[in-house]
């Protein structure tokens, strides 16, 4: 897909798709719905004035309403799409609105899409504070590259439905306004292609992206980019003596990868200035184990790698806004099989630290890569580290679908990572790991369990397993496993892979 700018008459802009937001001004006072276009131009609103007052529009999240050869417009088809109320409008509305616009396309065979950047002028002034414009074209760039995903890669009757062209249409006289909004929107690209290339990753089954190969596709997404990109394997595993990662990989007949990414800026960082940690769980297939998963939805087990899946989407969208700090991505990527090598509950595995750990569960595996994975970016040095995992059903359990878990050691950098989300959106909430849930993991043989032998808790005590391999280290955990896969398609988004965390990593790290 392409994307563009232009500021140009609206009116004289010809397309088969013309795209336009509106909201709903309606109080408490008067609460009957009154749709109001976000568009300066008469020709627009004269198209769609009888439309927005015949009372079968309301302008409601991603509700939309097609006019055909809307008069005064050279465009073909002109698309109204609600983004609720102006009262509680953000740039993430804008993001749906840009979604729905290239989804509604799509099916219908328009491959070229223009959007009318919204005119917020007419709303009020504790409206206009939460809708920077740099922000929302940022937001509407991300928007369309989200909505432009459909997972049907392997179809055999496969109909290509991607759009070629997206262009965002602005009317901003001011010079210093559109180079925000040029800037935004140049952002929001990259970061859109970003979540774009973190969702075909995930979406690939589990008999193509073995560990090597998404080491191999890391490598070749990265490096042209100036990513230096490492990739191990067995002999590297046993040598570095990650216990806790080889105790996974070796029930599979697939190699693991050990995968490093590391961007370096181009002014080289003071001594002493944060070297930032990105850490994922790789487990492209994840039958539990010995511990075996009981056979339904284990087909969504390809998906298990949707943490590692967001370090490396994260890397590439660093790696063109390149912040001014060095960081480290550590991937531990491996498949969870119950072959006749495989670990086994009861037995004590020794992790890259030295902590012993009794394996009660071996369905408990993301937990296993991921201490070792955290414990060796803080020797390739690290000082501050975020890991991204599809880590516990229990989580999913206790925030459902519309918020993945955070845990945190440290308030500033979490303070960071809550800063990032005003931008990027993407439900987190704050879950607890205070000491006393330490006694969870106690063993009675070993160091720590890799459960903390109940259900009850279960994210919690996952989060109090991987603080035992940070120590000291500034530390957030993202528990993204209710958000990783979209069980429906949404007018803004295809159902299946969401690209979740990418955004809110790459702002963590532009925060520092």
């Amino acid at each position: 897909m392409d994307t563009k700018l232009l500021s140009t008459d609206i009116a004289d802009f010809s397309s088969p798709l013309l795209a336009v937001f509106a909201v709903d001004i309606a109080t408490e006072n008067d609460p009957k719905p009154m749709p109001v276009l976000l568009c300066a131009s008469d020709a627009v609103s004269k198209a769609a004035e009888h439309f927005l007052t015949s009372g079968e529009f309301k302008a409601g999240l991603c509700e939309t309403l097609l006019l055909h050869a809307p008069a005064r417009l050279r465009a073909e088809r002109l698309l109204i799409i609600g983004l609720g109320k102006a009262a509680t409008l953000s740039p993430d509305q804008a993001r749906k609105g840009a979604g729905t616009a290239v989804r509604f396309a799509k099916p219908r065979g328009l491959r070229n899409v223009a959007i009318i950047f919204p005119d917020y002028r007419g709303l009020s002034d504790e409206a206009l504070e939460h809708l920077p414009l740099a922000l929302t074209a940022r937001a509407i760039a991300e928007g369309a590259w989200v909505g432009d995903y459909d997972p049907d890669t392997y179809r055999t009757d496969r109909t290509d439905q991607s759009i070629h062209t997206v262009t965002l249409l602005s009317t901003e006289p001011e010079k210093s306004t559109a180079a925000k909004i040029e800037q935004g929107f140049a952002e929001g690209n990259i970061l859109g292609q970003a979540q774009l290339f973190t969702r075909t990753l995930v979406n690939e089954p589990g008999n193509v992206l073995v560990p090597l190969e998404l080491a191999r596709r890391a490598h070749e997404e990265l490096e042209p980019l100036g990513v230096s990109v490492e990739i191990y394997s067995t002999e590297k595993i046993k040598e570095l003596k990650m216990g806790s990662f080889w105790a996974v990989a070796q029930g599979s007949e697939q190699p693991p990868a050990l995968i490093v990414m590391t961007y370096n800026p181009a002014t080289p960082p003071a001594n002493g200035s944060p070297v930032l940690g990105l850490v994922g769980k790789g487990i492209t297939f994840d039958t539990g184990g010995i511990s075996i998963k009981p056979a339904s939805d284990m087909d969504k087990m390809k998906y298990d790698m949707a943490g590692a899946a967001a370090m490396i989407g994260a890397m590439r969208a660093i790696a063109q806004l390149k912040p001014a700090c060095k960081v480290i991505s550590v991937v531990c990527s491996a498949e969870n099989m119950p072959d006749g090598k495989a670990y086994k509950p009861g037995d004590v595995v020794t992790a890259m630290s030295g902590k012993t750990i009794e394996i009660i569960n071996t369905d408990a595996e993301g937990r296993l890569v991921l201490a070792d994975g955290l414990h060796y970016a803080i020797t390739r040095g690290a000082t501050h580290l975020i890991d991204a995992a599809t880590l516990t059903g229990a989580c999913v359990v206790a925030l459902g679908m519309l918020n993945a878990g955070v845990f945190s050691n440290d308030e500033d950098s979490y303070g960071r990572f809550t800063k990032g989300l005003e931008l990027t959106a993407e439900g987190f909430w704050r879950l607890p790991c205070t000491p006393e849930y330490r006694d969870l993991i106690k063993s009675n043989i070993a160091d720590i369990m890799n459960t903390g032998g109940s259900r009850w808790g279960g994210a919690t005590t996952a989060a109090m397993f991987l603080k035992e391999f940070v120590g000291d280290t500034p530390w957030i955990h993202l528990d993204i496993a209710g958000m990783a896969w979209m069980e429906e398609n949404k007018p803004w988004i295809a159902k299946g892979p969401s690209g979740v965390a990418v955004r809110s990593i790459v702002e963590w790290v532009r925060n520092f």
